[in-house]
């Protein structure tokens, strides 16, 4: 009884069976042509600016929401100097408003008003930083599609130019083949795009949400708390009015 021996696969019948994803890229942006190319480049600029504000969001802990709350609550309590050292550790830009904000409100020489356009303006400056790039991202997003689209408008052309020079003698490969390379940009145009819109969209909410928790938390910083009932002392218990003495006093001397 022999036992057969079965023959390994070989390196070059396992690459032929695995297929190579970098040679078929390449061989997607030689179909493609230049437009693929210019998409590509494209796709790498978004990845790295996404890349860059994910990092930047996490070193800003822009999902903190504790820190500028306690420091809040510090300086309603009276504890204006430990809300100030509470705030102006964090990262958080929520936070360094508010510890501008108190710091702000200490100083007795300033007016209310110059107070609040410096704290307008470190706020605003804040909010800047945080959506740099996004212009970028919104063009990438914009523009892959119609590039995309462009480049399978220019291969249309191309494929019905050679189907005009083949004259006679049509071969459907031709013109299937030229179809197959100008909707390919289409494609590489939209899942370019897609990703980056939604990333995008994510990215803008974040901010949005951090803008406005920046002004719900510094506007607190100068008003009251209108939601807890007022101590009334006893002199600002009004006393019990009669009727005459709320009438108008023209009234009372006519009679």
């Amino acid at each position: 009884m022999t036992i057969e021996q079965v023959d390994p696969i070989s390196d070059s019948q396992a690459g032929a069976v695995e297929p190579d994803v970098p040679q078929q890229v390449l061989e997607m942006v030689t179909a493609g042509g230049p437009v693929v190319a210019v998409l590509a480049a494209m796709s790498v600029v978004a990845l790295a600016i996404i890349l860059v504000k994910l990092w930047q969001f996490a070193m800003s802990r822009v999902g903190d929401r504790t820190t500028a709350r306690r420091a809040l609550a510090l300086h309603r309590a009276g504890r204006s100097i430990e809300a100030i050292d509470a705030a102006a550790r964090s990262c958080n830009p929520v936070a360094q408003v508010v510890a501008c904000a108190v710091r702000g409100t200490l100083y007795r020489d300033l007016p209310a008003a110059m107070v609040r356009e410096e704290v307008a303006r470190l706020a605003t400056d804040r909010i800047e930083d945080l959506r740099s790039y996004f212009r970028p991202l919104e063009v990438i997003a914009s523009v892959a599609p119609l590039l995309g689209l462009f480049g399978t408008v220019l291969g249309m052309i191309e494929a019905f130019r050679q189907l005009e020079q083949a004259g006679s003698q049509v071969d459907p490969s031709i013109l299937s083949g030229g179809i197959w390379e100008a909707l390919l940009t289409t494609a590489v145009g939209l899942a370019v795009a897609i990703p980056v819109v939604g990333i995008l969209a994510w990215l803008e909410r974040i901010v949005d949400r951090l803008t406005h928790e920046m002004e719900n938390v510094v506007t607190q910083v100068f008003t009251r708390d209108l939601t807890i009932e007022p101590v009334l002392t006893e002199h600002a218990v009004e006393p019990r009015h009669d009727v005459a003495r709320l009438r108008p006093a023209a009234l009372v001397a006519d009679r």
